[in-house]
């Protein structure tokens, strides 16, 4: 299917789960749920699957009875890949549908957008996508990778593996914007000439670096200019791309790329926002050997993960959600967090005895809330993200990962500017 096409589908199909799925009040035995996701727009590629997996942890969970002897009942909306709606979707959620928790956000300023909502109203967000830290709010929890739980890995193994030069490129936002000031920062420290960084500096009128990297704007399509500028950095041969765009321009970018004659053996890019998932509407061929840095694959060999991938694509099979697709389907790092993030939930509020926020928060924050899910074990740490393994992986033909590298329970370590710069 191709990418105009699969994203019809997902807008049809959000549309109409949209109007199923937001009931009025909860009955005496469940407990409301929000969903908060881009079900239409630019962010559907990638944020629809996490709205597919979340239903389904809820039918497993209330298959084995519930929470605290209540089934999940879950309000879907749709954040339509627009920020401000975000917050005012968010504020539906908390203020209308009284929901005890939500699970959603993708990009940093949708999560951004709602967390004065969810700080006003003291409402409990679960946010499982990897993001540029610098953050830390009472009513966030973050299953998602932090900078150091992706990013600083991936520039590790390429290191490692000879590389001396490092083209920064992203989508025009928080996330990319601050990731790779931090690499910046990273990159000089491990004695990477500030030459070497390439995709270029922007300094405020005091001489301080603002911003580092090329930048396009969501939904950016003509990336000729920069993979011509990127084919000349990469000349030397000991390049590589950190990637950080985010939604569908990936494919014009990798197709641009491809069509230059640069190839994954030339300047590899690893990229921190295409999983498997994305993978599923990108031209594959051109992206074998370029890598992926997450803290999931959908081919780590272990039971846990094994179970998971039968059971959600059996669900698939007879998931009562209209629209949904159920062919093609695959997991992925943003899949699992998000699911690791409702068990992680659940384990809270059953340790507290309550759905109460202020009590399930006190729980989360004890340190001792884990869960040993798809990607391996899951720790909920005081700073309100979570421990857990990195892979890195080389992207083959079938749109998997070959797993590379690993890096086992990375301590979580949100607040990173500043921290590798040099006296």
């Amino acid at each position: 299917m191709k990418l105009s096409q699969t994203l019809q589908a997902m807008a049809v199909g959000a549309s109409l789960l949209v109007g199923t799925m937001a009931p009025v009040r909860a009955a005496e035995d469940t407990v409301k749920v929000g969903v908060l996701h881009s079900l239409s727009g630019t962010m559907a590629i990638s944020e629809t699957s996490l709205r597919d997996v979340l239903l389904f942890a809820f039918d497993e969970i209330n298959a084995k009875g519930g929470v605290l002897g209540k089934k999940i009942e879950p309000v879907v909306v749709d954040g339509a890949s627009n920020w401000p709606l975000f917050a005012e979707k968010a504020k539906q959620l908390l203020e209308v549908d009284k929901v005890a928790v939500v699970f959603g956000c993708w990009t940093s300023v949708s999560r951004k957008s709602v967390l004065p909502v969810f700080e006003k109203n003291n409402g409990l967000l679960f946010y499982p996508v990897q993001y540029e830290g610098e953050e830390l709010s009472k009513n966030i929890f973050y299953t998602a990778e932090a900078v150091n739980q992706q990013a600083i890995p991936a520039v590790d193994y390429l290191l490692a593996d000879g590389r001396k030069k490092f083209y920064l490129i992203g989508t025009d936002y928080v996330y990319p914007q601050t990731t790779n000031l931090v690499l910046l920062e990273y990159l000089l420290s491990k004695g990477v000439p500030i030459e070497n960084i390439g995709g270029g500096l922007r300094k405020d009128e005091a001489g301080k670096v603002i911003s580092a990297g090329k930048y396009t704007p969501f939904g950016h399509t003509d990336y000729q200019q920069i993979v011509a500028e990127i084919k000349q950095f990469a000349a030397t041969g000991d390049a590589c791309v950190i990637n950080t765009i985010n939604g569908d321009s990936n494919v014009p970018f990798f197709k641009e790329f491809a069509a230059s004659g640069l190839t994954a053996a030339d300047c590899p890019v690893v990229s921190m926002s295409l999983s498997e998932d994305e993978l599923r509407s990108l031209p594959t061929k051109d992206l074998v050997g370029h890598l992926g840095c997450w803290a999931y694959f959908m081919s780590i060999d272990s039971k846990e993960n094994a179970a998971f991938k039968k059971n959600f694509f059996d669900w698939l099979k007879t998931a009562k959600v209209q629209g949904i697709e159920r062919t093609n389907r695959v997991t992925c790092s943003p899949m699992v967090l998000s699911y690791d993030g409702v068990y992680l939930w659940k384990a809270a509020v059953e340790k507290a005895g309550s759905f109460d926020v202020d009590k399930v928060r006190e729980v989360l924050e004890s340190g001792k809330i884990t869960f040993d899910g798809p990607n391996g074990l899951n720790t909920v740490e005081k700073n309100h993200h979570t421990k857990k393994n990195t892979y890195i992986g080389e992207t083959k033909a079938d749109g998997q990962f070959k797993i590379v590298e690993e890096f086992k329970q990375v301590y979580p370590e949100p607040f990173l500017k500043g921290t590798f710069v040099k006296e």
